[in-house]
């Protein structure tokens, strides 16, 4: 077993990490940059290195500080959480020829599931549907016309590189196709460094299902319970539940099913998921695979009844699964909400400042993953979440109840979040009933959700 992990992440996941080392009796040390100095992470580590100043790339992003910290500290392994360096295959490999264990899959895997069009490439070769689209790349925007022609309007330009909705865009007729393929093209070349796209039809109305798996060195692999995370604002996921109320149980066996299907055909090896859309037909179609441990991660846990977290660590300790395909059961039923520091009435527009007063939810089927307590300061510098609330039960209406009640306990001074954005949300018919689609918020829920905001603040003036 591994006797000491440095954690190359900040915020909720790298606290959550900590609490799974401390339950396996590893070491942890943390790393922060000057901005986070005074974090919960840093605090709640056995030991904490600065890695750099406030900006990404000066920290959380400087591969050769991370390695050197862990050298330094005499730690075996790297647990890279979600985001900053999870899903660089450059990152991946430096720790293995440095002789640290990188704590997710190999560099080649993630090089291969990361280039969105090779993985469009595997899945097809090894009998897993995909959404109709180019046979890897398109060169330029006529090509990508051809191949829009072919499968039908409306269709998605996708850097092949891409993620965090970066390098997307949709594209409803032909005359529109050029202008979209560059812009695309330009914000994919300047976020990821790479300028190479591909294009896929547009599957809508469509839910956006995935699959969280494990896989252990001996090639053991088993697929857990399905999520839904069709809840997105601008393809940014906002509420997720698992297990999904639309899909029956010989479909959760058929989509399980192909997503040990997808993972077998890679040699994947420690935690991921397989992320598919179901049209109305209830026909599943892969669109991606995260390398990595997800923000929502969590229901599955409380529904599934393991610690992913605990597993990614003891993979890659060499130990084998704790459980087998036959050992999955559904445990009830469980939704998160990410709550944000942002103000929803300005465009979502990202706070920053003191947290100056905070009081949590509490109860049975309530978890909390947060890495700020009153007083801390949330910095401009990385990414908007800061806390996210679990609610789990025996049944869905009982969890619905539950997380509407969380939230109106939680409460939060200093700073705007999202709160009652979320609130509003989970009281909308198409959400209790579990029907919404991935169209939902931006096309009906958030248009009358400002208008109703509009409309009050006119009554006020």
């Amino acid at each position: 077993m591994l006797n000491k992990v440095l954690i190359a992440n900040r915020g909720e996941i790298a606290v959550r990490i900590i609490r799974a080392l401390r339950e396996l009796n590893i070491a942890s040390v943390a790393v922060y940059s000057t901005a986070d100095k005074d974090a919960q992470h840093v605090k709640e580590a056995d030991e904490a290195i600065c890695i750099g100043s406030a900006q990404p790339a000066s920290s959380y992003l400087n591969m050769q500080n991370i390695v050197s910290a862990a050298l330094l500290t005499g730690a075996q392994a790297i647990h890279p959480g979600y985001g900053f360096l999870s899903e660089s295959d450059e990152f991946a490999q430096l720790c293995t020829e440095c002789h640290l264990i990188f704590i997710g899959p190999s560099a080649q895997t993630i090089a291969l599931m990361g280039n969105k069009a090779n993985a469009r490439i595997t899945m097809q070769q090894n009998d897993v549907p995909v959404i109709p689209g180019s046979d890897g790349f398109v060169k330029d925007a006529d090509e990508a016309l051809v191949v829009a022609k072919k499968v039908g309007f409306p269709v998605m330009l996708k850097a092949a590189a891409g993620g965090g909705g970066k390098g997307i865009r949709k594209v409803y007729e032909p005359k529109d196709l050029k202008a979209s393929f560059i812009q695309a093209q330009e914000e994919a070349q300047l976020s990821f460094g790479d300028s190479h796209m591909y294009l896929e039809k547009i599957i809508s109305p469509a839910k956006h299902i995935e699959v969280q798996i494990m896989a252990d060195q001996a090639g053991h692999v088993v697929a857990l319970p399905e999520r839904d995370c069709s809840l997105q604002r601008r393809q940014q996921k906002v509420l997720e539940e698992t297990p999904c109320v639309a899909i029956n149980e010989q479909e959760r066996q058929h989509l399980q099913q192909l997503a040990i299907r997808a993972v077998q055909a890679i040699h994947y090896e420690n935690v991921g998921t397989i992320e598919f859309l179901m049209d109305p037909d209830h026909h599943f179609y892969f669109m991606e695979m995260n390398t990595r441990i997800q923000v929502e991660h969590s229901i599955t846990e409380e529904v599934a009844q393991v610690d992913l977290v605990q597993e990614q660590l003891k993979i890659a300790s060499g130990l084998d699964l704790s459980m087998q395909q036959s050992d999955v059961q559904i445990h009830g039923h469980a939704i998160e909400a990410r709550i944000n520091a942002e103000d929803p009435k300005k465009n979502f527009q990202p706070q920053a400042g003191q947290v100056q007063q905070m009081a949590w939810p509490g109860g049975l089927g309530i978890r909390i993953e947060s890495g700020i307590i009153s007083g801390d300061t949330v910095s401009p510098f990385y990414d908007s979440m800061i806390i996210k609330i679990i609610a789990s039960g025996p049944n869905r209406d009982l969890v619905l109840r539950r997380m509407l009640n969380a939230l109106r306990e939680f409460k939060i001074t200093g700073i705007t979040t999202n709160r009652e954005f979320l609130m509003t949300l989970l009281q909308q018919k198409q959400v209790q009933q579990g029907g919404y689609l991935t169209t939902y918020i931006d096309r009906e829920f958030l248009p009358a959700y400002l208008a109703t905001d509009k409309e009050l603040e006119a009554q006020h003036e």
